[in-house]
């Protein structure tokens, strides 16, 4: 699949250092090579970016994650594309395939910043014409951005996966009462039965505390679905419950690897038959665990690349 040539003339995309490996994979499916870019970290901490190629006219992509270190990815990726737009690009496309700060979304309580806002800012400032995002922790994120753009899902490409298992006697178990419309997606495509985790959260810092399971789970598979794990400690709450109540086999399923903390350690800890995630924030080697199941999200970002290119509707790869 060559990428053709249009308004903003060839596709150009440049990797930040936390989405590389990512990027990589767009390109292979473009059919085209990464372009080249040098990053320097002076030792006062300051921030270096020169391209090594021209972008003049073009049009660019730029892959970069916001997760650990937040921080630092995030400015990489704000004077990146500073760096891009200085050149003379034809038009700028940040691609942020976990977007940091989603649950800073709105005042909930007083004299609280709503971050999320702050960032969408940011990177409209730095010089981006649209954005693409995966799988916001809240959709109404989209709202903040003046920039058109597009939130992809990777809920077909999980819930595909799921549908190799074949597991008939199964139900679809969602973390918490939050992921109830997305898990119910789940169910009705994999033709299962839901059930629900109840749980509490009191205060800034305090952890949200797992109550019951809402649904039957006795003797089923359970999948346990989710769009990020961060220190895993609902997740092992869940876990828990569904398996005080009776669940056989339990399957975990969710988007983004966060993986703070201690995450790892208390993943490795629970009777989980399979994690399933994807690679929209890479997973150091020492977090990697025997039973994950890693799939690659950079076909699905390739191809909306492509279509985004050509003017090609993105809503059709998904029946919309």
């Amino acid at each position: 699949m060559k990428a053709s040539t249009k308004a903003y003339g060839d596709i150009r995309v440049f990797a930040g250092s936390g989405s590389r490996s990512l990027a990589e994979g767009v390109c292979q499916y473009l059919h085209i090579p990464l372009s080249p870019v040098e990053i320097i970290r002076f030792p006062n901490e300051n921030i270096f970016i020169r391209l090594q190629t021209s972008v003049r006219g073009q049009d660019v992509f730029v892959i970069q994650t916001t997760s650990t270190p937040v921080s630092d990815n995030i400015l990489e990726l704000l004077i990146l594309l500073d760096t891009v737009k200085r050149a003379n690009a034809g038009r700028i496309t940040a691609v942020i395939p976990y977007f940091a700060y989603g649950r800073s979304d709105k005042k909930d309580q007083p004299r609280v910043p709503i971050t999320a806002r702050l960032l969408a800012d940011m990177i409209t400032t730095a010089g981006t014409d649209r954005y693409l995002v995966l799988d916001l922790h809240a959709g109404q994120i989209q709202g903040f951005f003046s920039i058109p753009g597009d939130e992809l899902t990777t809920f077909h490409l999980l819930s595909d996966y799921l549908l190799t298992k074949n597991l008939g006697n199964a139900v679809v178990v969602t973390a918490d009462l939050g992921f109830a419309k997305k898990g119910r997606n789940f169910a009705q495509k994999l033709n299962l039965p839901m059930a629900f985790i109840e749980k509490r959260r009191s205060g800034n810092d305090a952890r949200a505390q797992a109550l019951s399971v809402i649904g039957e789970v006795r003797g089923k598979d359970v999948i346990i679905v989710d769009d990020e794990v961060d220190t895993a400690g609902s997740v092992s709450d869940a876990v828990r419950i569904v398996k005080e109540s009776g669940a056989r086999d339990v399957y975990l399923s969710f988007v983004h690897p966060v993986l703070s903390e201690a995450a790892a350690d208390r993943l490795r800890a629970l009777p989980l038959k399979e994690i399933i995630t994807t690679n929209t924030i890479p997973i150091p080697d020492a977090k990697y665990l025997p039973n994950m199941k890693i799939l690659s999200v950079a076909p699905l970002l390739g191809e909306v690349i492509r279509r985004v290119h050509e003017a090609v509707s993105v809503g059709q790869m998904f029946n919309e």
